[in-house]
């Protein structure tokens, strides 16, 4: 898709959430000057997603609301909730099909879940986490949840390696569970000299309440291909406020890349934009959101683009990585409208 049909889409986007969100309205009448067409992606309005926490922001009638995504939960601020219909849900679950099926492939991959089915079929805990692990769920079969009150069920990881580790299988979690289970607690003794050679994971959130033991990006890779020879490693990177927008890690390069349906900015302390190479707070732009006006969300989340061309990946798309989050963030613009 070129930038000219890109652009176009954000701008009718934020017309159909001008027209149906009367919060949204209000905010683009003060702030942005009634102005719902622009010019340049950069000059695209923007929300700061921790609005999210404090307004229930919406372009749908309550009776079209077919689900309702929730944080995870780890800010004191609150929880931002996320009102989907069934359009974009279904829209949300497609592009995911996409997307990851050029990592996977087509078939869908005996899986092993690094969490306890009971926090993932719980209806009370649908939130953030809930939604991804049900989403990359339907990559898989046969699936395993690693976990059994509380503890790594041995007897049945055992089983299930006898049966598939000479097959690729999926391994998908938070990147705090797989430090902490894989990484920490996982008992090679107990496993009978199974292999985890074949394995490709899949982790993303970043380090949540395990903060204190974060370490690299490539430590931890390294630390996994030394104690499980896991070697096929993606990193991903989303957030709830902007539902469908999902970038995965290169394996070749290390680098995020954007998609399609994705584009990312970097804005200074000023919120002017950022050069290339600087690091600066991560604005995410995505075609997916049309149930609320998610489609431009400045986060607060760290991050720099990288002008990279003829990539050893192969992909020309935009390069950026992520620093992590600001511990107190003084991102609350419009939040204050």
């Amino acid at each position: 898709m070129t930038k000219r049909n890109f652009l176009k889409k954000i701008n009718s986007l934020t017309k159909l959430h001008y027209k149906n969100s009367k919060d949204y309205e209000k905010i683009i009448n003060n702030i942005y000057f009634k102005k719902t067409e622009v010019s340049e992606i950069e000059k695209v309005p923007f929300l700061p997603s921790r609005i999210f926490k404090d307004i229930s922001l919406k372009s749908i009638p309550d009776e079209k609301v077919f689900k309702v995504l929730n944080s995870s939960g780890t800010s004191s601020s609150g929880l931002s909730k996320i009102y989907l219909d069934k359009i974009n849900a279904a829209a949300q679950t497609n592009v995911l099909n996409k997307i990851v099926s050029n990592i996977l492939g087509t078939k869908r991959l005996p899986m092993i879940i690094l969490d306890e089915k009971k926090n993932i079929n719980d209806p009370k805990r649908f939130n953030a986490k809930t939604a991804a692990y049900l989403g990359f769920s339907l990559f898989g079969r046969n699936n395993f949840y690693m976990i059994k009150d509380g503890k790594i069920d041995y007897k049945n990881l055992n089983i299930f390696l006898d049966n598939f580790s000479n097959e690729k299988f999926l391994i998908f979690g938070f990147t705090s569970n797989v430090y902490d289970i894989l990484v920490q607690n996982l008992n090679l003794k107990k496993l009978k000299n199974k292999s985890f050679k074949k394995a490709v994971l899949i982790h993303g959130g970043g380090w949540k309440k395990m903060e204190n033991k974060k370490i690299s990006n490539l430590k931890f890779k390294e630390l996994l291909l030394r104690n499980l020879k896991l070697n096929q490693i993606y990193n991903y990177y989303g957030l709830i406020e902007q539902t469908g927008s999902i970038f995965f890690e290169s394996e070749k390069c290390g680098f995020f890349t954007t998609n399609e349906f994705s584009e990312i900015l970097i804005r200074d302390k000023n919120f002017k934009i950022a050069p290339n190479g600087t690091k600066g707070f991560v604005q995410l732009l995505s075609l997916l959101p049309t149930s609320y006006p998610g489609h431009s969300i400045l986060t607060e989340d760290i991050g720099q683009i990288f002008n990279i061309k003829n990539c050893k990946c192969g992909n020309d798309a935009k390069h950026f990585l992520i620093h992590g989050r600001l511990k107190e963030s003084e991102l609350r613009g419009c939040s204050d409208v």
